[in-house]
């Protein structure tokens, strides 16, 4: 049954690089990036879905009048099994992000371009390639007329570039509805270039930007202010000691410690003789699950008090980003094991259930009490110039998909 499965997707090569080239003619930027948002895309792969024998189709539209259509929208196409108690999803986006600076990509981001086994173009991986490989997988099990023990489904969100507003946040919020509580999920948006990494966890995320403000006053006479600059950078060094502070190691995650970072820092004065009143920079939290947020907020508060006094100076911190880790999927669970049977099956060797430090989409589902994995198998140039996909990996992930489906429990 999986050799014909299998057969099947080899076969698909071609029907995918058109596919691929036909979604990435069309620019799914959010209306954030100045874009028009998904719908002519989604329309597009429906209308190329219908052509499919899937048994049902479902949209679920999150308004926004910004977009075209005032709509951003979510795509839902269910492959019926022998039973619809529960479902396997596999979930991609449509949206994409802009190009960046044209002069560095070696030809139109929007036209794929086929050179060997990878294919070039805005979108080709991030995240077309998780999107064709659900697609193959279910295409192979309908001409190959297998019903696998439950439904599959495949779903098709908005907005995950920009922070799932319009996507699974607005699905889990107002169409929980449409899954089912035993129900799993496979979000191929993320891995590893040697196909091992199964995302099942992330630490949490606290990005702050942190504002100093002191004195400003000419360079020559520095007794007369109180220079932001200088405590600012006192604060960004002595923040180092989170790192001895929140020192647990959990082997799960690579690394496997929280991480601290000053990162961006905005200009202040333009000219080299005054002395800054003010200074901006910003941190990057990536912090175990298993610390609070709050406990590190504060203790970053207090470091920052021994600098405003010694520098006569104010501090304060805006969260740009403050988002507390959801509960991990456990490495023993259905989904994970049947990802991990999958690639030993596809690919001859062992996967690996590992933490990672980002964010993904799998962790609006994990808050909502199902169980997810982030596979796939690629080589992370999303966002680059001149992103790639690897043909291979994406012929390979559905058949990993495939099997995952036809090994689930109904």
């Amino acid at each position: 049954m999986l050799k014909q499965i299998n057969a099947r997707i080899d076969g698909y090569l071609d029907y995918a690089v058109e596919l691929q080239t036909k979604l990435s003619a069309i620019p799914a930027i959010s209306p954030d990036a100045g874009g028009e948002g998904e719908l002519d895309k989604t329309l597009l792969l429906e209308a190329e879905l219908k052509k499919l024998k899937f048994d049902q189709f479902l949209r679920a539209d999150a308004p926004d009048s910004r977009a075209k259509g005032g709509v951003r929208p979510n795509l839902i196409a269910r492959y019926k099994g022998q039973s619809s108690a529960r479902t396997f999803w596999i979930m991609s986006h449509t949206d994409i992000v802009p190009p960046g600076e044209l002069s560095l990509w070696q030809g139109d981001p929007y036209i794929v371009r086929r050179e060997g086994g990878k294919i070039f173009g805005r979108g080709v991986e991030d995240n077309q390639q998780g999107l064709l490989s659900g697609l193959l997988c279910l295409r192979a099990m309908m001409e190959s007329g297998l019903r696998p023990p439950c439904d599959v489904a495949l779903l098709f969100n908005a907005d995950e570039e920009n922070g799932s507003k319009y996507g699974v946040d607005y699905l889990i919020k107002n169409r929980l509805d449409l899954f089912g509580k035993n129900d799993i999920f496979v979000v191929p948006d993320g891995g590893s270039a040697d196909g091992k990494l199964v995302e099942v966890a992330e630490k949490s995320i606290l990005w702050l930007k942190i504002k100093t403000v002191g004195r400003q006053c000419h360079a020559s006479m520095p007794k007369l202010g109180n220079n932001a600059f200088k405590a600012a950078s006192e604060l960004a060094f002595r923040l180092g000691a989170l790192y001895r502070k929140f020192n647990v190691k959990d082997k799960l995650f690579d690394p496997p410690t929280s991480t601290f970072e000053p990162t961006k820092k905005e200009a202040n004065v333009p000219n080299i003789n005054t002395i800054p009143g003010d200074d901006v920079f910003y941190l990057d939290c990536r912090v175990l699950p298993v610390y609070k947020l709050e406990d590190v907020l504060a203790e970053i508060k207090t470091i920052a008090a021994a600098v405003e006094k010694k520098h006569g100076v104010t501090v304060t911190f805006e969260p740009v980003q403050k988002e507390q880790a959801a509960p991990a999927t456990k490495a023993e669970s259905e989904v994970v094991q049947l990802i991990l049977g999958g690639i030993k099956k596809v690919y001859g060797y062992k996967g690996k259930p590992r933490g990672i430090g980002g964010g993904t989409v799998a962790a609006y589902l994990r808050r909502a009490g199902f169980d997810a994995v982030v596979y796939a198998k690629l080589d992370e140039s999303a966002h680059m110039p001149n992103e790639y996909c690897i043909l291979e990996n994406m012929m390979s992930d559905a058949k990993v998909f495939a099997h995952s489906a036809l090994n689930m429990n109904p």
